[in-house]
């Protein structure tokens, strides 16, 4: 096998990880770092971005109301631009020959403008508010200047295909009468377009860019806070101390790092380069092949955008579009994530059993059942510890009342100080690249036990105290505020050190480069938001999403499997040019509501959560897909392979990942939906892992002994049962049974409050066009009669004529004329769930099925081994 050639000191930086780090510079941050006076206004501006979030984030706003004037939505999101912009124009060069030590004349005066137009809505908001679709001169000119800078910002920070297709969407709206007759719209006149997009919030100041503002901003600098305080290198020599043993450790601890770091990093280039810099030379070491080693990375960073509670800027704007809690968001998208994760952990496995890998040796020996002791304490260790702290903060706010912020404050910080006197009784940790030996896991954990309160913070406001995202980060940076500036001097005083001073000095220096580099970090998000919005507002103003549904309804037949597919692959392509977040917006914003509509005329209720997952997963899997994907590069800079196979390796190993949409949609259970006890979420959790595992292993071609076709693909079909039981079931059991429409008023009332009843309708359309289809209707609570229920809910009305029940009246914008039920239709029947057996049974011949190919390799290895 090929032996890396790397260097792991501290001091020295390889070329390929410094060529890594300045393609992290040019996507993410921005390539220019000039010196002196005018580094100084950069990383000052950056610092006072990060410092206007801090505080529009806090209740401090509203405690110093008498003195300051509260922002409005309007003065935020125009500041908010306004950072976005001078920055894109100072941060990144015009082309790649530009100068990046310092920043030409042209640049600054872009800025300069780029300031001015965000800042003009703010500005003149009452002027505005006067002369309301009437702009003037004024308002054109800014609002052409600002989309042509905004435009321009997207180029320079995240290249030209974000600018490309926002502007085909912008002269859409101008020129949409001259477009085929499929798509095309009567246009619209410059002075409505410009007002649209500029003036008004249904363009770039819309939902995208208010989502950046509000809570993006404050968890992308929580996570650069976490980093420069250390928890990234801490979670890494976690992660290595405790799987480095195994087979093929170090890749197995890259996967787990990955996704601790997926906690601090939103982006998969910077993870990619954050973890891979130590653990591609480390899998290197133990025998992988640098494109192997260097898709491990790829496939584990792009995920980490996938796990909770981050994930990256698009789960934020979930919540708008979807309109649930980021707790449910959470919630839906936990249980993917973690079995992509442990899938990825046991391909690693598998790849180092077909290549006879070991791990790396123990500094300490430890048989199995002492390690199953020690992980069987700590996991009851942290169950008691999380309930002490549940019922101890229950109690102390019922005895704190007004004062619970302040004491439980203190208490954090008791926590906090005793923790970081803890780990003063271990070495301090070097840099992850200094690893050359399998360090001893309790030291290394214990070390930095502290990082995880901010972490804990986070989720303890966002599940249990159930505050905004916006404030529970803000919360959580706090007390990063408190660790960055306390940590070492903490440390340095208890250990009886004389530099103090020079601790508390660097303590400053950490927060301040902390919050330069989320403000640098957010400036491609602050821009693809404000260009997004260039889509959105074209979407609103056009009506070019339901003719886009309508299109893409037609060329699939109405065919729900061909919609998904056309869905991804659309999603894979744009997000080769496109940051996740933009390819995000485009795709859901176009076809999420067509999904759900054809999914109900097949009678499958599609949750919206589940298309909106659907669309995210295969934004981020775009990271690692060839020829394109920047994640793929990175870590071919660090291993030395050859980027392209390193993408199609990782995109190999991203399989996995990419079955799960299809899969989630069609078994909503995945995504925590319909989960009735605990019993049936524990069901759940281990059919659906266990059926990863199998498609791993039928893809890898390895179980317990390389696999013969025929066992690939009974691994194949045994993952797709115990993914989808209900497939089987339904051959067996019909799943639905239908009922005479004369009853409809009956099966209606009986039904349980806040549900949806299948209709079956027939009729025609206006253009003569014959129309047979199921359709989804809700019903509110369980109060009235039939009819009622579905007059004030679905908004149907019905008449009787010679036995037949027909379409009577159709509430103006209600759930019946979304569905586009049309008067006089006739409902055929009702469909309504059969009782049949669980679907669940069908697990027993799957694992009868699995059972028999074990058994047959565990011959054939008993037989090879002679």
């Amino acid at each position: 096998m090929t032996q890396p050639s790397t260097n792991t000191t501290s001091g020295n930086t390889s070329p390929d990880t410094a060529s890594a780090k300045e393609l992290v510079a040019a996507t993410d941050t921005g390539a220019r770092d000039p010196r002196g006076a005018v580094g100084a206004f950069l990383a000052w501006s950056a610092f006072a971005w990060s410092a206007f979030q801090i505080w529009i984030a806090s209740p401090l706003p509203y405690m110093a109301a008498d003195f300051i004037p509260v922002p409005n939505n309007t003065d935020t999101r125009s500041i908010h631009l306004a950072f976005g912009l001078l920055l894109a124009y100072l941060a990144y060069p015009m082309r790649k020959s530009s100068p990046r030590d310092r920043i030409p004349a042209q640049d600054w005066a872009l800025a300069a403008l780029g300031v001015c137009a965000a800042m003009y809505l703010s500005v003149f908001a009452e002027s505005i508010a006067e002369r309301p679709g009437l702009p003037t001169f004024a308002d054109l000119a800014v609002a052409t200047a600002g989309l042509a800078l905004v435009l321009e910002g997207a180029r320079r920070a995240l290249g030209m295909p974000l600018a490309i297709i926002a502007g085909i969407f912008l002269l859409y709206v101008f020129f949409g009468h001259m477009a085929p007759e499929v798509i095309a719209w009567k246009g619209a006149s410059y002075g409505k377009a410009m007002s649209h997009m500029w003036i008004t919030q249904e363009g770039v100041f819309g939902v995208a860019l208010g989502v950046s503002t509000s809570m993006v901003f404050l968890f992308v600098l929580f996570g650069s806070l976490l980093e420069r305080a250390g928890a990234g290198n801490y979670f890494i020599w976690v992660a290595f101390s405790l799987l480095g043993h195994m087979r093929g450790g170090p890749a197995k601890a890259a996967v787990v790092s990955s996704a601790m770091t997926g906690l601090v990093s939103g982006s998969s280039i910077a993870n990619v380069v954050t973890t891979g810099t130590f653990t591609i030379p480390l899998m290197k070491r133990v025998g992988f092949p640098a494109e192997k080693a260097g898709a491990v990375e790829v496939a584990s960073s792009t995920n980490g955008q996938l796990t909770p509670p981050v994930m990256g800027a698009a789960a934020f704007l979930m919540i708008e579009f979807v309109g649930i809690s980021y707790i449910e968001v959470i919630k839906h998208a936990f249980l993917p994530a973690i079995i992509a994760y442990i899938a990825l952990v046991y391909i690693v496995h598998l790849e180092a059993c077909k290549a006879g890998l070991r791990g790396l040796p123990r500094a300490v020996a430890r048989t199995r059942m002492r390690s199953l002791l020690v992980f069987t304490v700590n996991l009851l260790g942290i169950v008691i510890l999380s309930g002490i702290c549940y019922y101890f903060f229950s109690g102390l706010k019922n005895f704190a009342g007004a004062y619970t912020f302040w004491a439980s404050a203190a208490v954090i910080l008791a926590v906090y100080v005793g923790l970081v006197a803890y780990a003063t009784k271990f070495p301090e940790l070097g840099h992850s690249d200094q690893i050359d030996q399998l360090p001893v896991p309790g030291p290394v954990v214990k070390s930095g036990l502290y990082y995880l309160l901010p972490v804990v913070a986070l989720i303890w406001c966002l599940t249990v105290e159930r505050l905004s995202p916006g404030l529970s980060a803000f919360y959580a940076s706090l007390l990063m505020f408190v660790i960055l500036l306390t940590h070492k001097p903490l440390k340095a005083l208890l250990r009886k050190q004389r530099d103090v001073r020079a601790q508390i000095s660097e303590g400053m220096r950490d927060l301040k480069e902390g919050m330069v580099a989320g403000a640098r970090n957010m400036i491609g998000i602050s821009v693809a938001t404000a260009c997004a919005g260039i889509i959105l507002g074209t979407v609103t103003l056009t009506g070019i999403g339901l003719v886009m549904a309508e299109f893409v309804e037609f060329i699939s037949a109405g065919n729900l499997m061909l919609m998904l597919l056309f869905t991804a692959v659309i999603s894979l392509i744009l997000g080769m040019g496109l940051p996740t977040t933009a390819n995000y917006i485009v795709v859901s914003s176009l076809m999420a509501p067509v999904i759900v509509s054809v999914g109900a005329a097949h009678g499958l209720i599609v949750p919206l959560i589940a298309v909106h997952l659907f669309v995210f997963y295969f934004g981020i899997l775009a990271d690692d897909t060839p020829p394109v994907g920047l994640a793929a590069y990175a870590a071919a800079a660090v291993s030395g392979g050859d980027p392209i196979r390193t993408g199609i390796q990782g995109f190999a190993y991203d399989i996995r990942t990419a079955i799960l949409p299809f899969l989630f949609i069609f078994n909503t259970e995945l995504l925590m939906v319909g989960i009735e006890n605990w019993f049936h979420l524990l069901l759940v959790v281990a059919s659906a892992t266990t059926a990863m595992l199998l498609f791993a292993a039928a893809t890898q071609g390895w179980l317990v002994t390389r696999a013969l076709w025929w066992e690939r693909a009974a691994l194949l079909l045994i993952a797709f049962t115990l993914f989808r039981p209900g497939f089987w079931m339904d051959m067996a059991h019909p799943p639905l049974e239908k009922i005479d429409a004369s009853k409809i008023y009956e099966v209606v009332e009986a039904m349980p409050g806040n549900t949806q009843v299948r209709v079956h309708v027939i009729g025609e359309t206006l253009e003569g066009d014959a129309v047979d289809k199921v359709v989804m209707l809700p019903l509110g609570p369980r109060v009235g009669s039939g009819a009622e229920r579905l007059s004030e809910s679905a908004g149907l009305e019905l008449r009787v004529e010679d036995g037949k029940y027909l379409v009577d009246n159709i509430a103006f914008g209600g759930p019946a004329e979304r569905q586009k039920i049309d008067f006089d239709w006739e409902v055929a029947d009702i469909q309504r769930k059969a009782d049949r057996p669980a679907k669940q049974w069908m697990f027993l011949p799957a694992l009868a099925l699995l059972a028999v190919v074990v058994w047959a390799q565990r011959r054939r290895l008993a037989v090879a081994r002679g």
